[in-house]
């Protein structure tokens, strides 16, 4: 809810709207959906123990140097100064060995 008088939005004060700035007071409208807690509801936290079988990067047609293979998974990191280029970084699907290409 906002204040009427100066549009700023009101706090809940023991069931009376408070407008901070001004401290004109507006009651709880009757029937309105506000619902008040005294707890807070904890939502379960799923942990991810192996990251190496979950793979979320991209995937592009480039050669390994190391195995041939013809794909790998790819990210970009800014790792000189900001008015030079990303550095790419590869890693292979299948060895995951990892290198990088400079611009």
């Amino acid at each position: 809810m906002f204040c009427e008088k100066c549009g700023k939005l009101l706090k809940n004060q023991n069931g009376v709207f408070v407008c901070a700035i001004c401290g004109a007071e507006k009651n709880e409208p009757a029937g309105s959906n506000l619902v008040k807690t005294d707890k807070r509801v904890e939502r379960e936290v799923i942990i991810v123990e192996d990251s190496e079988q979950i793979k979320t990067l991209p995937t592009i047609a480039v050669r390994c140097p190391q195995c041939n293979n013809n794909e790998a998974m790819w990210w970009l990191r800014q790792l000189r100064s900001a008015d030079e280029s990303e550095v790419r970084f590869f890693r292979c699907t299948k060895c995951s060995h990892t290198w990088r290409e400079y611009d």
